[in-house]
């Protein structure tokens, strides 16, 4: 399983055009480790119980208002306790401007203070989107990632399999390569998982017999993509003539990533396939099983076969000759 992430405050500060108002180091070696950010309204007023002082704190209009209702002496002692909690960084929201003793005891406890031009529900809305993203659960697996049809097919198998081969004919068919050979997988959600190439060999395909080549130039912007979600997995593998492949599609087969469950399919690679046709098949019926229509269950009932005494067995669908 993935380690724990962290990303630097210098890159939350370019991300949000963040205005520095007391930086007691370079930004760049402050480290945020936590995707949760925290209105301190209540620990102001002095109740500290269940406080993360690990949480990127936000303060706006209503805290503001509560530091100003409050004597300068009260308000001093109140900002001392929030800002001994040893705290990542404390973010100023719509441009107010900030008490003088804040700036002061801020500087006292090496706390960075930044301001922000935005409202604060927007602010932590964005931050926290983008706190999921960068500090999210990681793995690479070894595969291609293209976008088909606005479905993400992760495709894997054993290299020579012709993962890069289906993907080039994909990309000509006007469809956008994410990423070839290695896959940055990130888990943003509960629900959902994107897929990213390394930034080194971003757009970067190899065909043997041809060698390397950049899509991205060849095939122009329209053929890449830098992110995408993974709603598919396509295992191609060897035809094995002894084993019986899925000809039905009665019932989704999952691939488990990052703890997720994602829909999967393998596919049998042997001359005369055209892998390109069937992926593209496969992302469109992927989108409509998501959308309540599965082919296989319509066909059964046209056929009387929808019950469990009437149910299919394999050895029959092997003889029926449907395709």
């Amino acid at each position: 399983m993935p380690g724990k992430y962290e990303v630097s405050l210098s890159k939350l500060i370019e991300e949000f055009h963040l205005e520095p108002i007391y930086l007691p180091k370079n930004a760049e070696s402050i480290m945020i480790s936590t995707t949760e950010v925290n209105r301190p309204g209540l620990h102001l007023s002095g109740f500290y119980e269940y406080f993360d002082p690990q949480r990127i704190q936000v303060t706006g209009k209503m805290e503001f208002a509560y530091l100003a209702s409050i004597g300068e002496e009260t308000r001093r002692s109140r900002l001392e306790d929030f800002f001994s909690a040893n705290l990542p960084c404390v973010v100023v929201t719509r441009q107010q401007e900030i008490f003088p003793e804040m700036t002061e005891i801020a500087a006292r406890y090496g706390v960075p203070l930044l301001r922000t031009k935005d409202s604060t529900s927007n602010f932590m809305s964005n931050v926290i989107s983008y706190l999921n993203v960068e500090l999210a659960p990681r793995l690479t697996r070894h595969g291609v990632l293209i976008e088909v049809y606005g479905e993400g097919l992760l495709i894997l198998g054993e290299s020579g399999v012709g993962k890069s081969e289906t993907a080039i004919e994909l990309v000509k068919r006007g469809h956008r390569l994410v990423a070839d050979d290695a896959v940055e997988i990130r888990r943003v959600s509960n629900r959902t998982l994107v897929g990213s190439s390394p930034e080194n060999i971003r757009h970067f395909l190899e065909l043997r017999g041809i060698g390397i080549i950049n899509a991205r130039r060849l095939f122009g912007m329209g053929s890449v993509k830098v992110t995408e979600k993974i709603d598919m997995v396509i295992q191609l593998e060897i035809w094995d003539p002894q084993k019986v492949y899925d000809r039905m599609g009665m019932e989704n087969e999952y691939t488990e990533i990052l703890g997720i469950k994602v829909p999967a399919v393998t596919v049998p690679v042997k001359p005369g396939r055209n892998l390109a046709i069937i992926l593209e098949v496969a992302a469109m019926n992927n989108r409509q099983k998501k959308m309540g229509y599965n082919a296989a269950q319509e066909l059964l009932h046209k056929l009387g076969m929808t019950d469990e005494a009437n149910a299919p067995k394999e050895s029959d669908i092997k003889d029926w000759d449907l395709y």
